[in-house]
């Protein structure tokens, strides 16, 4: 019996096409493994990368529906019994092509996938329900431990090892996002009784602990108000993807790294035509009829002179919300608050969808 085939999906940077130039890179195939893919295939137990599926990260980001039907094509040529992806790490606009790509094939080819990310990208709570996912550090920096993983994982599924088995593996089931599946477990009480003796607990000021992990979050407390808006700068800053008309700066749709800023000085209100939506999150019919509707420069400007606000800021700062990573959103609020602050602007209206 020949070698079981391996297909193996990664972007323009570990694809070794390009860097940020080549990010509209269309999926194109390669013969072989490539990038990260090579360790892969050189570790895999009677099974082979036969090839590699290369797309640029606005490519895919951006053109989502096209790329998926070139790769499904691809993979019905190809006709593999895996698909490996990434690992994507922290960065988002790959991590949801991997997360995609992975879930495609297993719900097209009823076929094991797997990829690795890092707990922040956008793509772990999309797509864990749908495809194997190993947990790795944020960067490249921790690319040999999750390959590691990735690959034991690999030959594992490839020796048709059932999930039951791996995920009931401590040392395995560890290393792994969990997919969410749920399992019977019998307790001696009722979940009706659990409950209750939880709220009797807290009632009293006894100690209790949840049985479903709950999500934490970064408090920020609210800056004090301004004193007089009457002689403040005002600025505006964005996360609905309002940019001028043709996306000159090519801000991404979904999973944004970067951010844009424009001039509007002399500008009373941004015209239909001028300027449009590229975001991918909502419809954006009524912002590019008027995108005012997400950069209020109209009502600004009207403010400005009744006097209510001292100044508009004569430029504001636009990026997409949807899908970003806590750390690049983070990244890119300290960038703008620092921007904003050197400029001297006293206050902030942040405009979403």
């Amino acid at each position: 019996m020949g070698k079981k085939r391996v297909v193996y999906y990664t972007n323009q940077f570990f694809g070794q096409v390009g860097g940020e130039e080549m990010t509209n890179q269309p999926p194109i195939i390669k013969e072989g493994p490539v990038g990260p893919g090579t360790e892969i295939h050189r570790r895999l137990i009677n099974a082979e990368i036969v090839a590699s599926v290369i797309c640029g990260d606005n490519y895919y980001s951006e053109h989502m529906s096209e790329a998926k039907r070139v790769i499904e094509k691809q993979l019905i040529q190809l006709k593999p019994d895996m698909v490996i992806a990434g690992p994507a790490f922290n960065a988002g606009r790959l991590g949801m092509a991997c997360g995609d790509v992975c879930a495609t094939a297993s719900e097209s080819f009823n076929i094991p996938t797997l990829t690795g990310m890092y707990e922040e990208n956008p793509a772990v709570n999309l797509y864990r329900h749908q495809t194997y996912m190993v947990k790795s550090g944020k960067s490249a920096a921790s690319m040999k431990k999750a390959l590691d993983v990735m690959v034991d994982l690999a030959n594992k599924l490839l020796s048709d090892e059932s999930e039951d088995d791996i995920f009931q593996n401590p040392g395995m089931a560890e290393k792994l996002f969990s997919k969410g599946i749920r399992v019977n477990v019998f307790k001696e009480k009722t979940g009706a009784e659990r409950a209750l003796d939880m709220l009797l607990a807290k009632l009293k000021g006894e100690p209790y602990e949840t049985e479903i992990p709950l999500p934490t979050y970064d408090r920020v407390e609210a800056a004090p108000g301004v004193a007089d808006l009457s002689k403040a700068v005002v600025a505006l800053v964005t996360s609905g993807g309002i940019v001028p008309e043709h996306n000159p700066d090519r801000l991404p749709a979904a999973t944004a790294k970067h951010y844009c800023v424009y001039d509007i000085s002399g500008i009373n209100a941004l015209q239909a035509g001028e300027y449009e939506s590229v975001h991918a999150g909502y419809d954006p019919v009524a912002a590019n009829k008027n995108p005012n509707r997400i950069v209020p420069i109209d009502l600004m400007r009207y403010l400005e002179e009744e006097g209510r606000i001292g100044k508009l800021y004569d430029k504001f700062y636009s990026t997409t919300g949807n899908s970003t990573s806590v750390a690049d959103a983070t990244r890119m609020g300290k960038e703008i608050a620092a921007d904003l602050k050197k400029n001297q602007v006293d206050a902030v209206i942040m405009t979403s969808t």
